[in-house]
């Protein structure tokens, strides 16, 4: 079985470090790279400046609030792109707004996760994660057909 690539987009390190330590921990090998905004992820998943080497990711890890480009404005820019909208794409926010949650959905996105509150809770979260979106579902391959 192939490494599964995530990109996960978030500005907060200690989130940034806590969903690192909880991929750690997955069964299905996985390599979890980090950009900290919108206008990072697009450079990421277009492979200009720093990234012209990265992979292209098999789901992403969509945070909402953030700086330069938040994660709504993301979101449309990808399912508007035909090279990347078929990445699934998870907000997973602490955002619990209903605002957020329609334009989420309004904008495609493939599921909306509200971040729980306690470690342990997260935890789970990531392994029921893992277990639906790398260990069941297909994911799309790179190639275009």
């Amino acid at each position: 079985m192939r490494t599964i690539e995530i990109l996960l987009v978030e500005d907060n390190p200690a989130d940034v470090m806590l969903t690192e330590e909880a991929f750690e921990e997955a069964r299905i090998a996985n390599r979890l790279h980090v950009a900290r905004d919108g206008v990072e992820a697009l450079e990421f998943l277009r492979q200009q400046g720093n990234y012209q080497t990265a992979p292209m990711p098999d789901v992403i890890l969509l945070d909402v609030n953030m700086p330069r480009m938040n994660g709504l404005e993301l979101l449309a820019v990808l399912k508007a792109d035909p090279e990347l909208r078929r990445i699934p794409t998870i907000m997973l926010t602490t955002s619990r707004a209903e605002a957020d949650v329609w334009r989420s959905y309004d904008l495609h996105v493939n599921a909306y996760i509200p971040k729980p509150v306690s470690v342990g809770e997260f935890f789970e979260v990531v392994r029921t994660f893992e277990t639906f979106w790398l260990a069941i579902v297909a994911l799309p391959p790179h190639n275009s057909p």
